[in-house]
């Protein structure tokens, strides 16, 4: 029973490192991130799944550890969650924005004036989850559920072995929030991402933690390879992707503006604006996907308790 619990959060893990290493996803892209948040969520339930076969006693304090660490779990979900929607709300702003240069496809002056407004927002968006980060995080290793002990001074029998069920869920969960946070909100926790150490592993959770490894060799590999300014701030890659294209087509109506050539063809604007336009459509429709993995998990989570705390008081 146990020993499935384990072997399930280690398909989970290594699905997602496979689908990053064949490229079926690319790194910190709306595809994956989302499937991050899902494998949080996924853990979290088939660990609720186990609970109820393990006869727990009642009136003890694995419910309190419970809530304990789902708090933690809840509260690092919230700030992504902050992120994801405003990405979300910056991808509409953007894309209203957008529009507007099809009003001005004859007039560089304005349309270079409409397109500094996603520009000031993306820098407004920056500073905010700077602040964001600053308030709230204060202790980075309790927020991301990390636990440094060897699981030889936890005790991970106690509770017919449900402690080691939820020391299975931090580890496995913190890595995953920090990718989470890093494509969301910022790339506050670089260190978490670029190491390759992990968690001593359980010793009945062989698959578990050998996927994690190659998970977190694999981070590590693509966050190196990311130039310094990209990998600094929200590494969602649908964002940089829309932000890059957003500052080429200001710095061709500057270049357009400065010259007074204008384009060859009254179109090419037009064609400029419908691909910065595209990238949008895709950050907006990845935070749209995360948000809604993380509202599933909230909802996940409240019924949980319910259901331990029922359990709880009628064994």
């Amino acid at each position: 029973m146990m020993k499935r619990f384990y072997s399930s959060i280690g398909q989970g893990v290594e699905a997602l490192h496979r689908r990053l290493a064949v490229g079926e996803v690319g790194f910190m892209s709306a595809a994956f991130v989302q499937q991050a948040a899902a494998l949080v969520r996924s853990v979290h339930a088939q660990l609720l799944e186990v609970v109820g076969r393990l006869h727990l006693p009642a009136g003890e304090r694995w419910l309190d550890e419970y809530m304990d660490e789902t708090s933690r779990l809840w509260d690092a979900c919230l700030l992504v969650r902050a992120g994801a929607s405003a990405l979300h709300a910056y991808s509409s702003a953007a894309a209203h924005a957008i529009h507007h240069l099809y009003d001005h496809d004859d007039d560089y002056i304005h349309a270079a004036r409409a397109i500094n407004a996603p520009r000031r927002h993306a820098a407004g968006l920056l500073q905010d989850n700077r602040a964001l980060l600053h308030d709230n995080i204060h202790d980075p290793a309790s927020l991301l559920l990390l636990d440094h002990r060897s699981p030889r001074d936890l005790n991970l029998n106690a509770f017919n072995g449900f402690r080691a069920l939820l020391y299975a869920l931090r580890n496995a969960t913190s890595f995953l929030l920090a990718i989470l946070l890093s494509a969301t909100v910022s790339s506050c926790l670089p260190d978490h991402l670029i190491s390759t150490c992990t968690p001593l592993p359980l010793p009945t959770a062989p698959g578990y933690a050998s996927s994690m490894a190659r998970l977190r060799h694999r981070v590590a590999q693509e966050m190196r390879a990311l130039a310094a300014p990209a990998a600094d701030g929200i590494l969602m890659y649908e964002f940089r992707q829309a932000r890059a294209a957003i500052d080429s087509l200001k710095a061709d109506l500057d270049r357009v503006v400065a010259t007074g050539t204008g384009y060859a063809h009254r179109e090419d604007m037009a064609e400029r604006a419908h691909l910065v336009k595209g990238c949008l459509a895709m950050l907006s429709s990845g935070a749209e996907a995360v948000i809604a993995e993380l509202d599933d998990l909230f909802d996940d989570i409240v019924e949980g308790r319910k259901m331990l705390s029922d359990l709880c008081s009628h064994r």
